[in-house]
């Protein structure tokens, strides 16, 4: 990136693990610009490059979200227009928060007064620094890598392994633990002796898959942070003997007698990189599992669909797409296990989707070949 500061002409790295495109116009800022300027500034497409106290600088971020918040419209009484709203409107906010930046010099040290250590970080999301080249980033996003950094140093409490789950930067955090604890209790295969867990982010559920006593797991993932982040929670419980990590695409090769999926809940477009811990378009991964997964099994096996009804509540999918999609992969229901989640977005009465999110069901279906 490119600017024009005090008359002389600068430029720097531009960040964005979010893969939000560099702003066109960069305005410099710090306390003496008020919240309504600031608003006025951002709403028309020019970044706020920050050059005062750090701290206010967040104060700013707040002060920004709470005006943009404030002429937010209110949901419409349809869920799925109420999803759609909901999610421009949520989109259209990160777009504009992401335009308050902050400097990061080489080495990333943040040249701001009251501004705290990020080196650490800063490396573990952006891998080791390089000394000769200065960048910006959003605010936004440095608050972000700083709470991932904190996630992995306290790591994730996880009942059904009796320990902690440690994600890193840009992998899925296993927050919600109803989906972990069917895993956990859902009736194995006969004499299962081979799991895959597919899509395995964290690692967690191939790790609750050993540890209910199956000799072999793999787990497969695409991205590079996930395989990582699997690798070294795995060898943190003591399990790498048991656990292969492997770069896959869905399925590993062979044979197995259990298969274990735990897709993106809801088709609908993905954006930014991020959002596909949440969403899977065209429900790409659910339609490869259920459509590969009995080429995949062993005589007996059985494949584990984990999914919320969350997309039919909101009018994405309807239980009648689903079961065709079963149906027409050569499969059968054995039987679903369900449970309603306990997240605090289910009683939080002032979510757009709150109604969904209260009725959600998340469950297991248990599938096996239909021959």
């Amino acid at each position: 990136m490119s600017w024009l500061e005090d008359g002389a002409q600068r430029s720097a790295l531009w960040r964005s693990e979010s893969g939000w495109p560099a702003p066109e116009r960069i305005v410099i800022a710090d306390e003496r610009m008020p919240a309504a300027e600031a608003h006025r500034l951002v709403g028309g497409g020019s970044a706020l490059l920050w050059r005062g106290d750090y701290q206010a600088a967040r104060q700013l971020l707040r002060a920004l979200a709470a005006r943009i918040d404030k002429g937010n419209r209110r949901p419409p009484r349809d869920l799925a227009l109420a999803f759609r709203q909901h999610r421009e409107q949520s989109f259209h906010r990160a777009r504009l928060l992401g335009l308050l930046l902050v400097p990061l010099d080489a080495g990333y040290v943040v040249p701001l007064r009251r501004a705290p250590d990020v080196r650490e970080a800063c490396t573990e999301a952006y891998g080791p620094g390089d000394d000769s080249l200065d960048s910006l980033v959003s605010l936004r996003e440095l608050l972000g890598v700083i709470g991932s950094h904190e996630w992995r140093r306290r790591g994730v409490d996880v009942p059904e392994l009796e320990s902690t789950i440690h994600p890193h930067y840009g992998v899925f955090s296993p927050v919600r633990g109803e989906y972990l604890e069917l895993v956990a209790t859902a009736p194995l295969p006969a004499e299962a002796s081979r799991a895959v867990d597919i899509g395995t982010g964290t690692g967690v559920l191939a790790a609750i898959l050993a540890r209910r006593g199956i000799r072999s797991v793999t787990a497969t993932d695409l991205g590079p942070r996930a395989i990582a982040c699997a690798r070294d929670n795995l060898t943190r419980l003591g399990l790498v003997d048991r656990v292969e990590v492997i770069e896959a695409d869905l399925f590993a090769p062979g044979l197995a007698d259990l298969i274990v999926c735990n897709p993106p809940w809801l088709p609908a477009e993905a954006r930014i990189p991020s959002d596909y811990a949440v969403y899977d378009p065209e429900s790409r991964m659910l339609r490869g599992f259920l459509g590969g997964l009995r080429a995949h099994l062993a005589p007996g096996g059985e494949g584990w669909l984990i999914i919320s009804d969350l997309a039919e509540r909101l009018g994405l999918r309807s239980r009648g797409e689903l079961l065709d999609l079963i149906e027409d992969s050569g499969l059968r229901v054995l039987e679903r296990h369900d449970t309603r989640p306990t997240h605090a977005r289910s009683s939080d009465a002032s979510d757009p989707l709150h109604v969904a999110r209260a009725a959600e069901i998340t469950s297991l279906w248990r599938l096996g070949s239909a021959d």
